[in-house]
């Protein structure tokens, strides 16, 4: 099984790297996608995935740190993504709820780095947080830009319009959660092949270890296990169309 989206440079999990990763291929998760948030995040996780052949990065500016970059980083992700540990760019998008960073910043980078993707024909990690609209509607003008909605927390009418418009869809531990009805129906909704399962690790420990603050790659399999039960399929079989999904979208070869 594949963690599609976790934040291994985080000091929580990067302080106990090693036992983290032993833990992951203990439970079956035999490789993850680190995402790097900056600049400065972006390098330390190309220096991860460098010293653990079972790690992978996607590199960009967060729209919740995006009022501290400055343009030029644009430049400097374009030279990163010649790394082959780099599979993508990202997370970007837009977040409304946190309001870090003004609106306007955020769209500023959020196009920036679509079209960046656009010239290198990458795959992108979208972050979307009360910003279905907006995202989507900047979207179509990158329309042969691949992206995933990274944790989706969303509507089942959210994620019809976003698997409509040919995008896949992360889910991480909130789709465990016992209040959670709508999201999972829409990981029912979700066609095989544009569903990708996730920890978002240190964060959204999932369901039943929610008690544990710090979340890492080895709980993804408690998410598989939530979308085998809406699927009505085996948890192997889950994690067979995952893997496949994330080799496809990232395009994950050897280094």
């Amino acid at each position: 099984m594949i963690d599609s989206h976790c934040h291994l440079t985080d000091p929580r999990l990067r302080q106990q790297l090693d036992a983290v990763l032993a833990r992951a291929t203990d439970a079956g998760v035999d490789r993850a996608i680190t995402i790097g948030t900056d600049i400065a995040d972006a390098r330390a996780a190309i220096d991860l995935c460098h010293a653990h052949a079972s790690l992978r990065c996607a590199i960009g500016i967060h729209p919740n740190y995006c009022h501290e970059a400055d343009i030029s980083h644009i430049d400097t992700l374009r030279e990163l993504q010649s790394d082959p540990a780099v599979v993508a760019l990202g997370e970007m998008g837009l977040d409304y709820f946190h309001k870090f960073a003004d609106r306007a910043t955020q769209v500023k980078f959020f196009e920036a780095q679509l079209a960046l993707a656009q010239e290198l024909t990458r795959p992108v990690v979208i972050h979307s947080r009360d910003s279905i609209d907006d995202s989507l509607s900047i979207l179509k003008n990158f329309p042969t830009v691949p992206a995933v909605f990274h944790c989706f927390t969303g509507t089942s009418g959210e994620a019809r319009r976003i698997v409509d418009a040919g995008y896949l869809l992360g889910f991480t531990g909130a789709v465990t959660f016992n209040k959670n009805d709508d999201l999972r129906q829409a990981a029912r909704l979700t066609p095989g092949d544009r569903l990708l399962v996730e920890t978002d690790a240190p964060y959204l420990t999932p369901e039943p270890l929610r008690k544990q603050k710090t979340n890492e790659p080895s709980f993804v399999v408690h998410v598989a296990a939530t979308i085998a039960r809406v699927w009505e399929m085996s948890v192997e079989e889950v994690d067979r169309i995952t893997t496949q999904n994330v080799e496809q979208f990232f395009d994950w070869k050897e280094l």
